[in-house]
C-alpha cells in the first residue's frame, strides 16, 4: 500500500473534490431544468421567494368580498332593500353596455375635426342608442330610471344631462331635463358611494353572482 502515500496519489485526492464541485452544478442545474419542464406527479407548481434562507411558496388568488349580514330594523327598509336588489339586477347591464358605447363614441369623435362631420356622428350615435336601448327603457318604472342614471354616471363618469347635451345640445338637454322633473326626476343625478351605499351594496352582489 506504498502506492496510498505516493505525491501523485496525494495530488489526484486534492484535485477530485475541485472537479466534483465543478460538475454538481452542472448536473444539478440539469436535473432542476427538467424538473421545471416536467409535469409534477402531485400538486402544482408555484412562484417562491427566498427570505433569510427559507423558501416560501407565493400563490395568486383573487380578491374576495365579504359582507356581514344585514339586519334591518323595520319592515320599510327591509322591502326598500329587496325592491333595491331587484331593480339593480335589472338596469346595471344596460349601464355597462351604455358606458361601454359612449367611450367608444368618444373615441371615434375625438379622430373627427369637422364640425359638421361631428354632428352627422353624433346623430349616428343617437340613432344607434335608440335602436338598442329604446323598447326597454319604455319598460323600466320611473325608480328603475332614477337607478339607471346614477348607474350610468358611476359607469362612464357623465351624468345623462351630460350625454343628452353632447348628442342633441344643451337646449334639448335643459328641456328634457325639466320634463324629467315633473316625474320626479333629475338628469344631472350624479352617483354617491356613500349616500346610494344601497345601491353600492346591490351591484357587488350582481358582481360576484349573489343575485
Amino acid at each position: 500500500m506504498m502506492w496510498l502515500s505516493s505525491p501523485i496519489f496525494k495530488s489526484c485526492l486534492k484535485t477530485i473534490p475541485v472537479f466534483l464541485i465543478l460538475l454538481c452544478p452542472n448536473f444539478n442545474a440539469q436535473n432542476i431544468a427538467s424538473d421545471i419542464t416536467s409535469t409534477p406527479e402531485y400538486g402544482y407548481r408555484c412562484r417562491a421567494v427566498v427570505e433569510e434562507g427559507d423558501t416560501i411558496p407565493v400563490f395568486d388568488i383573487s380578491d374576495i368580498d365579504i359582507y356581514t349580514t344585514y339586519v334591518y330594523k323595520t319592515k320599510y327598509h327591509y322591502e326598500q332593500w329587496t325592491r333595491t336588489k331587484h331593480n339593480v339586477k335589472k338596469v346595471y347591464p344596460y349601464a355597462i353596455l351604455a358606458a361601454a358605447k359612449l367611450k367608444e363614441y368618444d373615441k371615434a369623435l375625438a379622430k373627427i375635426e369637422d364640425e359638421q362631420m361631428k354632428k352627422v356622428f353624433l346623430k349616428c350615435c343617437e340613432r344607434d342608442l335608440r335602436k338598442e336601448f329604446e323598447d326597454e327603457l319604455k319598460q323600466m318604472s320611473v325608480s328603475q330610471g332614477k337607478i339607471l342614471m346614477k348607474l350610468i354616471d358611476r359607469e362612464s363618469g357623465k351624468t345623462t344631462y351630460e350625454i343628452v347635451a353632447q348628442l342633441r345640445g344643451s337646449f334639448q338637454a335643459a328641456m328634457w331635463n325639466a320634463l324629467a322633473t315633473l316625474f320626479g326626476n333629475n338628469m344631472k343625478v350624479k352617483f354617491d358611494p356613500i349616500e346610494d351605499i344601497m345601491v353600492e351594496r346591490a351591484i357587488k352582489l350582481v358582481e360576484t353572482g349573489q343575485i
